[in-house]
């Protein structure tokens, strides 16, 4: 045995799995900022495709199977199939639409950012003290997962759930039509020479 091959991965070492789950990332990434850039609606929803696509497969190379298949279940086979079918209800633009170009566009941007980075330092600072018991349960499986959604994120699970049903609801009632109004038929215009002897009867008075 080898020198290099007895000494332990370190943080500047990092593995196939590693670099792969940076690709990934980054991918996913870049997919997300097409989403929430680009102006035509359509491509905007297929973007998001592959952004829900690359965290699927980030689930994966974290060995949460089922967490990746739920992800790929329910938000790329559900969410994105409603949005496509509101956008072709609501007759949304196929093409570039100008209602896209917003002026608020560098206002968002460091709200993102900001939005962003507290998310990242939230989560850091959360499993900063937190370790994974290796002998237990594999972290990402049903059972993890069950017991931690429904002991220890059962309201927000519920707020949830509403949020989707309200959601669907406001979907229902705006791909509604409304009923055609009955159309009354338009009086039929005078021809030009009745109006212009009318004229010229109105000239011989005066």
């Amino acid at each position: 045995m080898t020198l290099a091959a007895a000494a332990p991965q370190g943080f500047l070492s990092p593995t196939g799995v590693e670099i792969a789950f940076l690709l990934v990332g980054l991918a996913t990434l870049g997919a997300a900022l097409i989403t929430v850039t680009t102006r035509q609606l359509v491509h905007a929803a297929l973007w998001l495709v592959v952004t829900l696509g690359g965290l699927a497969v980030e689930y994966l190379l974290l060995t949460a199977e089922f967490i990746a298949w739920v992800q790929v279940l329910i938000y790329v086979g559900s969410v994105v199939v409603l949005l496509l079918f509101g956008l072709m209800l609501t007759k949304a633009p196929i093409g570039r639409s100008p209602d896209a170009d917003s002026g608020n566009r560098w206002v968002a941007l460091p709200v993102a950012v900001a939005a962003a980075a507290a998310l990242v330092w939230v989560v850091v600072d959360a499993f900063r003290a937190t370790w994974i018991d290796l002998d237990g349960p594999v972290q990402g499986s049903t059972k993890v997962s069950g017991e931690i959604l429904f002991r220890h994120w059962v309201l927000p699970f519920e707020a949830l759930s509403v949020l989707l049903l309200a959601a669907l609801v406001g979907a229902i009632v705006l791909s509604r039509k409304d009923p055609e109004a009955p159309q009354t038929p338009a009086a039929p215009a005078a021809p030009a020479a009745n109006r212009a002897a009318d004229s010229t009867a109105r000239e011989e008075k005066s």
